[in-house]
């Protein structure tokens, strides 16, 4: 019935020269914003407009599905990596490109673990894991997990740590491991700690020690959604940065 409902009220508004409400714009957003994203396309719906529909995912995944062909309008990705992949391939509208965001690295562990780890060169994280296992983003195409492995390269740890690296998803599976506990730490982004009640922070990434972190924001040169450009505008907005803020993100 609510979809014979719906044909009937578009029927009618054809009948009656009256434009059919704008398709919501589709969001493939980098799986660490799903809490604020939401939220951002709540505010934006109480505004009048019709709800964004999000897809959230690692950016790797995300930036593959837009190269090929998914009918998104706006990415916003965890790197810069991926969102330049896709400018180079010319799936950007021409000027939507710009920063949203950043974010800090952490390690967490289980509620259950006291222990701060001080983490730069030659960290003893290999003896703090024991038996256990390190939980990170795919390190080799995700982006917490190639801000952690820069971060481990870089105090000469890596090569010690890598046999024992469960490769997730994404930052959010890689944090679901440790909240299971499948995992004894794991590398993920400081709102994602934040975000669950299970897992406490160990250890802050010093900034320098990983490529700075970023959200770029790119409206899609595919995208048909005439509220598209609005709400990539919104999210960029003064009141939209603020609720990325609320969630504990960076703003620029």
């Amino acid at each position: 019935m609510p979809r014979r409902a719906t044909l009937i009220l578009a029927m009618l508004a054809v009948l009656s020269g009256a434009a059919p409400p704008p398709r919501p714009p589709l969001v493939l957003a980098a799986a660490s914003l799903q809490e604020s994203m939401s939220a951002a396309a709540d505010t934006w719906a109480k505004l009048g407009h019709a709800r964004p529909v999000i897809s959230f995912a690692a950016s790797s995944a995300l930036a593959r599905q837009a190269e090929a062909g998914a009918p998104a309008d706006l990415f916003v990705s965890a790197d810069e990596e991926w969102m330049d992949e896709l400018q180079r391939r010319g799936l950007l509208a021409t000027g939507t490109r710009a920063d949203l965001l950043g974010n800090r690295l952490v390690l967490v562990a289980p509620r259950s673990d006291t222990r701060a780890v001080t983490l730069g060169p030659r960290a003893p994280l290999a003896a703090m894991l024991g038996n256990g296992r390190l939980a990170m983003a795919d390190p080799d195409s995700v982006p917490a997990g190639r801000y952690g492995k820069a971060a481990l390269v870089r105090f000469g740890i890596w090569d010690q740590l890598a046999p024992r690296v469960v490769r997730a998803e994404n930052v959010r599976a890689a944090l679901a491991l440790v909240e299971r506990g499948a995992a004894r730490f794991a590398i993920v982004y400081a709102t994602d700690a934040r975000a669950s009640a299970l897992v406490r922070v160990a250890g802050v990434f010093p900034p320098g020690s990983h490529p700075p972190i970023r959200y770029p924001l790119a409206r899609l040169r595919a995208s048909t959604s005439a509220d598209a450009e609005g709400f990539r505008r919104f999210l960029l907005s003064p009141p939209g940065k603020a609720i990325f803020a609320r969630f504990g993100f960076l703003t620029p």
